[in-house]
């Protein structure tokens, strides 16, 4: 439905009716602190138990950061680390195999501590153009400035990530997989303040249509449902809905376009609201937090009782630079808190 038309108690009318089943109430953007997979996923697991996901590790070094991650993703593509970055090159090297190991021995883990979960469950990396901006080209420039290159790490990217959720579903036979693409460098390819490798100078801005366009190629080839997240300012949510992302993640202190959040809701997209900082801090209480949520909704002009369908509660952004017991925390408050949402 897209009617923006308000009832007489000022609620939007015609929201789509959610499936709160899903998705589940809360879960994490992705990364932690540590190192050690099984821990991580017992963690996620205890805190998180109706929606966790997949933790990232990047605490242990490269080939376990984002776009590390990615590159163990990538098939028939071959990167490695130079001082510079990540770099394509004509064969894979020891970079690129520990990112698979590290992805490997994750994956065992998984097997260990949750073959038996049951329910939503998601994975993360890093979207195409996250992606294309963190690697060069053998001259030297990023390859986001190159549609060829973009093109072939987009859809080596998609096949792997196919694989990657289809691996996980195998492993955990009860887990409906989720698939999120992190894109927090889509902002500044919009606005042309990606710098260059040299760091003296910006790339050219990209058109919206031609991010969207190629962000749609990978979000169509990709199994179940497929999560956007950004958690920079002037995220661009009428551009990842409009290419067909299922969910919206994103950092709500930062979001201030009702609009366009309006809109996705109405589309019938689910909305993943970071509602604690992704680093230590000050926590106020889990009511306090839903009271804000709920003001939020509306706010946005919906009848109450779609929001729990509606929204999963995260932390605004990956947990890597918390400590561990704040991410422990913050973890267990978004679980609380969203205990506040549902219906009683």
């Amino acid at each position: 439905m897209t009617s923006r038309e308000h009832g007489p108690s000022g609620d939007r009318t015609d929201v789509p009716e959610g499936t709160s089943g899903a998705w589940g109430p809360a879960s994490g953007v992705g990364s932690l602190p540590g190192d050690d997979p099984a821990e991580a996923v017992r963690l996620v697991l205890g805190e998180l138990p109706d929606f966790p996901h997949l933790p990232e590790l990047p605490g242990r070094g490269a080939g376990a950061d984002l776009i590390g991650r990615a590159a163990a993703l990538l098939v028939d593509i071959a990167v490695d680390l130079t001082p510079a970055g990540w770099r394509l090159v004509p064969r894979s090297g020891h970079d690129q195999r520990r990112a698979r190991e590290f992805l490997a021995r994750d994956l065992d883990a998984l097997t260990d501590v949750a073959e038996e979960y049951t329910g939503p469950f998601k994975v993360q990396a890093a979207g195409p153009w996250t992606l294309a901006a963190g690697l060069e080209r053998s001259r030297g420039d990023r390859a986001v400035v190159d549609p060829g290159a973009r093109r072939d790490l987009a859809q080596s990217l998609a096949e792997g990530l196919t694989a990657h959720a289809a691996d996980v579903a195998a492993r955990v036979p009860g887990a409906r997989v989720v698939v999120q693409l992190d894109e927090p460098s889509i902002p500044a390819v919009l606005q042309g303040s990606l710098p260059t490798v040299s760091g003296f100078g910006s790339l050219s801005a990209v058109e919206a249509h031609v991010v969207e366009q190629e962000l749609a190629g990978v979000i169509a080839a990709l199994p179940g449902p497929v999560v956007v997240h950004c958690c920079a300012a002037r995220v661009p949510l009428d551009l990842f809905r409009a290419a067909g992302a299922g969910g919206l993640s994103f950092d709500l202190g930062l979001v201030q376009d009702l609009d366009a959040l309006g809109t996705a809701i109405e589309a019938g997209v689910h909305l993943l609201p970071g509602v604690v900082p992704g680093t230590d801090a000050p926590l106020s209480t889990t009511r306090a937090t839903a009271s804000r949520v709920q003001a939020w909704w509306r706010e946005l002009g919906f009848p109450v009782d779609a929001l729990p369908a509606a929204v999963t509660l995260t932390p605004a952004c990956g947990l890597a630079g918390a400590t561990p017991s704040y991410a422990r925390v913050a973890m267990a408050h978004i679980r609380e808190a969203a205990k506040y949402l549902q219906p009683e």
